[in-house]
């Protein structure tokens, strides 16, 4: 299975990866144009910042938001390696190095060794039939059932 150019995915049913049918129910989705797959672009209701803002765990996970912030910020946002004082990684999508900076002045805990991202698309662009909404139920249903036969 290839890459797909637009969401970055070679899973065209991977996401939502957590609590797959409530994300799609009550959150507005980023829909590839180019292969389906939906990716949760709503806002946290308590801290006011979409998913692609929380820190992932692996790379791999964070490249499956990616998109959502490129399409968001409407040009190529990087995922950066942070690793807390701990020695733990996580991924995290920035849409520039000065945000970078700015996000570990403020937690003096974080350090990122690289200072430039692991993963960024160079171009951003725009896609024809991308569409962001709320899903309705038949959607969220079959959405559910095509996700289950690719689980394997």
């Amino acid at each position: 299975m290839s890459i797909c150019e637009e969401c970055y995915s070679k899973e065209n049913r991977i996401t939502p990866l957590l609590k797959s049918q409530d994300c799609l129910e009550n959150h507005e989705q980023y829909i590839c144009g180019s292969c389906g797959r939906c990716i949760c672009i709503d806002k946290d209701k308590k801290r006011s910042v979409q998913r692609w803002n929380f820190p992932f765990k692996s790379l791999e996970i964070a490249k499956l938001y990616l998109r959502t912030a490129d399409f968001t910020m409407k040009k190529p946002c990087g995922i950066y390696e942070v690793v807390n004082i701990k020695g733990r990684k996580s991924y995290k999508i920035f849409v520039s190095i000065e945000d970078l900076k700015i996000y570990l002045k403020k937690n003096t805990d974080k350090t990122c060794e690289l200072m430039k991202p692991i993963y960024i698309k160079y171009e951003y662009e725009e896609f024809q039939n991308t569409k962001i909404k709320f899903l309705n139920k038949e959607e969220v249903q079959l959405y559910l059932a095509e996700q289950s036969k690719n689980i394997i």
